[in-house]
């Protein structure tokens, strides 16, 4: 890990001194004007985070450290989890060292599975994995050294500990999960030669290793890794982080909001969709029967799942990541091809209704399709998957605040009444 720290620690320090002359410069100028629409909307499109493992341009998509999320697909997790840090893809000695540093780490405690056996048989996989996530929580670095005095310009450093140690145990506590759920037999060992995801895909014992499976796990860890800090799950870990909370209890935190149907569950909600359209026409359906539908969907004000985007106003490129993942290893599964049939239909019936601001798939829109082929299809189980790959950007957003000294994060907030006064 020597070499991610040093290199971490020239990164912050360059950042901290353009941070303290763009705010001794310009720290009175006003960035945004506030509309009393985006107060009411939950504070949508109001520039007032700093966040720059990645960014989501409405235009364009995921874009990780000045990366289009599409020129990424080949990189390993690893490899994603030190841009995101940094800034800057690892070269083959940084890799190893952190490849190492995950499998040195990765052993999980044995009370873990202790507490997770004490769970009722029918606990949401989501409450499992923060339950487990939490119970760790004595092995916080960053608490035992902030007890003992620790000095601020350490922060990060603590949080880096929590993250590795986090990181490294996430692919074997979530594949048990799946296996003690769903009833899949016992508890795998790891694989010394595979990297995180692979790792993650053998412990999950759903799928033939020498298929595609595999391959499927480290696009979607790495399609999913992080976007921006403005989203339910990111915003949440950040605010618990500003507090000092340590990164057992505000990834927790944050991953307890990705649970929401909201957020997270959206990738379960859309494979749900595509199998009861399947099931209404007796198969694949057609472009016609599925523009039917969405005319009738829309009808009764109802969305279409995997369908609109809060921020995005393009195709999602990790839909389109997806799409080209399928063509090549599934182009024949009736689901997928639902999916491109869906595609062929649905924004053109969309963009029939002025209000719709974005007709174009989100990423939610494929994946569920894509895990389903290789076995994996307890949907309640998606949002699992979704937490870890979510993990590498919030932990790496919680690592560069510590290091950058950002306050606790404390926003004012008005009554209706202020509102009222305000906009007469």
């Amino acid at each position: 890990m020597v070499r991610l720290k040093d290199k971490l620690a020239q990164v912050l320090a360059k950042q901290r001194q353009e941070l303290q002359t763009i705010l001794k410069d310009g720290g009175a100028k006003t960035v945004d004007q506030v509309t009393a629409e985006q107060i009411f909307a939950g504070a949508r499109g109001i520039h007032s985070l700093l966040c720059d493992t990645s960014s989501v341009p409405p235009d364009k998509g995921l874009i990780v450290r000045g990366h289009p999320i599409g020129d990424l697909t080949d990189l390993l997790p690893e490899e994603i989890f030190y841009l995101l840090l940094t800034g800057e893809r690892p070269g083959k000695a940084e890799l190893e060292e952190l490849r190492a540093e995950f499998q040195r780490r990765g052993k999980t405690p044995n009370y873990v599975w202790s507490v997770l056996d004490a769970l009722p048989d029918d606990t949401h996989p989501m409450c499992m994995l923060n339950t487990a996530l939490l119970s760790m929580q004595p092995d916080s670095v960053f608490a035992r050294r902030y007890e003992d005095g620790m000095p601020k310009d350490q922060y990060w450093e603590a949080t880096l500990e929590d993250a590795l140690n986090i990181i490294a145990r996430m692919p074997k506590i979530a594949a048990w999960i799946y296996r003690k759920r769903f009833k899949k037999g016992p508890r795998l060992d790891s694989d010394p030669n595979l990297d995180w995801a692979a790792n993650y895909a053998h412990l999950l014992g759903c799928a033939d290793m020498k298929g595609g499976f595999p391959k499927l796990m480290r696009l979607y860890m790495v399609l999913h890794c992080d976007h921006e800090s403005g989203n339910v799950s990111a915003m949440t870990a950040a605010t618990v982080n500003s507090a000092l909370s340590d990164l057992y209890f505000s990834l927790s935190a944050g991953l307890n909001g990705l649970a929401g149907p909201l957020h997270g569950l959206a990738n379960q909600e859309c494979l749900t969709w595509l199998m009861e359209t399947m099931k209404k026409h007796g198969g694949v359906p057609t472009v016609e029967q599925i523009t039917q539908d969405a005319e009738e969907t829309i009808a009764a004000k109802r969305v279409v799942p995997g369908y609109g985007h809060a921020v995005l106003r393009v195709a999602d490129p990790r839909f389109t990541a997806f799409v080209k993942f399928g063509k090549e290893h599934c182009s024949d599964d009736p689901v997928f091809k639902t999916v491109l049939n869906v595609f062929e239909a649905v924004p053109k019936v969309l963009m029939q209704h002025p209000k719709i601001k974005n007709p174009w798939p989100n990423v939610d829109a494929a994946s569920g399709s894509l895990l389903a082929h290789y076995g994996l299809k307890e949907q309640n189980y998606y949002t699992v998957l979704f937490a870890v790959s979510r993990s590498l950007g919030i932990c790496a957003q919680a690592i560069i605040a510590r290091g950058l000294g950002q306050p606790i994060i404390r926003p004012t907030s008005v009554t209706t009444e202020w509102l009222k006064k305000a906009c007469s």
